[in-house]
């Protein structure tokens, strides 16, 4: 089976998208969660309310990529305007030290265990 190579689109058109910047703001990982924080206003780049309109429910980062057909670079770009301004807010997966800090599911089975029997 032969792989089909992924379109990462125009260049023009992406160098167009991102203003001619290449740095990428490292905070958002795939899995990072990207909520509105406002509604879009007048004048805003196209690519910027097409995000906002998309992320009024949590939504991956990878997810608004895909759904855009643009790059992970490209998003992260665009995601970081949006947060540098405030519109909107990003929800970082816990790290594996976090997540070793939370209960034993074998201890949360048994309270849930407990709370049925009352």
């Amino acid at each position: 089976m032969t792989r089909k190579p992924v379109d990462t689109g125009d260049p023009d058109r992406l160098y167009m998208i991102t203003g001619g910047r290449t740095r990428t703001d490292d905070s958002f990982d795939l899995v990072t969660l990207v909520v509105t924080e406002s509604e879009p206003t007048a004048g805003m780049q196209s690519e910027h309310v097409r995000i906002l309109e998309m992320c009024r429910h949590p939504t991956a980062l990878v997810e608004v990529a895909a759904e855009m057909k643009l790059p992970i670079t490209v998003v992260r770009i665009l995601l970081g305007d949006l947060l540098a301004t405030g519109r909107i807010s990003a929800r970082h997966p816990p790290s594996p030290r976090s997540a070793a800090s939370l209960p034993d599911t074998d201890l949360l089975k048994e309270v849930l265990h407990g709370l049925r029997n009352l």
